[in-house]
């Protein structure tokens, strides 16, 4: 391989990138529009559900109950109403997640140390959502019960049973916190999307204005043609790798607990094979618009879905599970969670080094085998 000919390849596509405003735009826009638009906007916690309540007793009991919802950053009060229609449609048109219904007779039975119903209605449209609220309601209603059950003893002279001392302790994100989770992995979308997005439409669009031909009629060989257009989009990767992971940082508050050495150092294995991607798609498509659809279908779909990035890879059915084995954007988030949130290094990450090391070398080879057939 002539390094002076790669040389000349690369400085004609870094000039080519910068004298072509959209493709300008793309390399360096599209990330911070995705971490903006997926850190402010994609969120799994579950806080602020709004309520309603049809409060029938209208006693200082059930105030005293509704203060535990009251006073948790998990509920919003929107409205009292006194009918069940009324608590429907708020429910209906989405002016409350769920109401709760209190008897006549809850004072009366908290007060005489009886079960007191209270009735809740849950939209359960979003079923993830509603578990998540059904699961917080449950928790006031426990602190309540508890917090009878210690006056209950107390006037009685007695005193509460020994039981477990539940303590937990979370680790890499204590508060639970969903931004913390998505940031790091938002890189791989980033990083595979723009990577095989840029190579695909820049030599497709030398196939549509005649320029490959000329290249191919130079005494480059495929090998460094590839090399050379590989090149300047390895730097713009490891900006964009830069630019998220200062974002991550100072704007999400999500720090980096790791090397960042190794971070770079398994970013370029999963950058090179994602570019590698971008060369096979061109040579599929010729033209730029087929390029970016096949670039967004296989590519933003596999890694958004099938990577573990929002859905839990264990949680899928066996069939798809399989299918995950072969998305390499798998690998490269287990890295980026392991080394921002944990202080992982290379000791902990050697098996997902190597596949992703594997899938660098493969999709190149297939792109440079590729690539000389079709100059051919």
């Amino acid at each position: 391989m002539n390094l002076r000919r790669v040389r000349a390849i690369s400085r004609k596509e870094f000039i080519q990138i910068l004298r072509d405003p959209r493709s300008l735009a793309m390399a360096i826009g599209i990330p911070v529009m995705l971490l903006v638009l997926f850190g402010y906007a994609l969120t799994l916690d579950v806080d602020d559900v709004p309520m309603v309540v049809w409060d029938r007793d209208n006693s200082q009991v059930a105030r005293d109950f509704l203060l535990g919802f009251r006073d948790s950053r998990y509920f919003r009060m929107a409205g009292f109403h006194d009918n069940y229609p009324a608590l429907l449609r708020a429910i209906d048109h989405g002016d409350a997640y769920f109401a709760m219904v209190i008897p006549k007779d809850f004072s009366q039975a908290v007060e005489a140390d009886r079960r007191a119903p209270v009735q809740f209605l849950i939209d359960g449209s979003d079923s993830n959502t509603a578990t998540i609220v059904r699961g917080y309601v449950s928790s006031v209603v426990e602190r309540y019960n508890r917090e009878l059950l210690v006056d209950a003893l107390a006037r009685s002279g007695g005193a509460l049973p020994a039981a477990v001392d539940f303590r937990p302790r979370p680790w890499f994100n204590p508060n639970f916190e969903s931004r913390i989770f998505i940031i790091p992995g938002l890189m791989a979308v980033i990083i595979m999307i723009i990577s095989a997005l840029l190579t695909s439409l820049t030599v497709a669009r030398e196939w549509e204005r005649g320029t490959m031909e000329q290249l191919i009629a130079t005494p480059v060989s495929a090998g460094e043609l590839v090399a050379g257009k590989f090149l300047p989009y390895v730097f713009i990767g490891y900006v964009n790798i830069v630019v998220a992971a200062l974002m991550a940082e100072f704007v999400f508050d999500v720090p980096l607990r790791g090397s960042l050495a190794l971070l770079f150092a398994l970013s370029g294995l999963f950058l090179a094979g994602a570019l590698a991607q971008g060369i096979l798609i061109s040579i599929v498509a010729r033209n730029q618009l087929f390029a970016s659809q096949m670039a967004v279908l296989t590519t933003f779909m596999p890694t958004f879905l099938l990577s573990g990035y929002l859905y839990p890879i264990w949680n899928m059915p066996f069939f798809i599970r399989g299918i995950t084995y072969f998305v390499p954007s798998r690998y490269y988030i287990v890295v980026l969670r392991c080394i921002y949130l944990k202080g992982v290094g290379l000791r902990g990450l050697w098996l997902q080094t190597i596949l992703l090391a594997v899938f660098a070398a493969a999709a190149m080879s297939v792109a440079r085998s590729a690539f000389r057939k079709k100059v051919a």
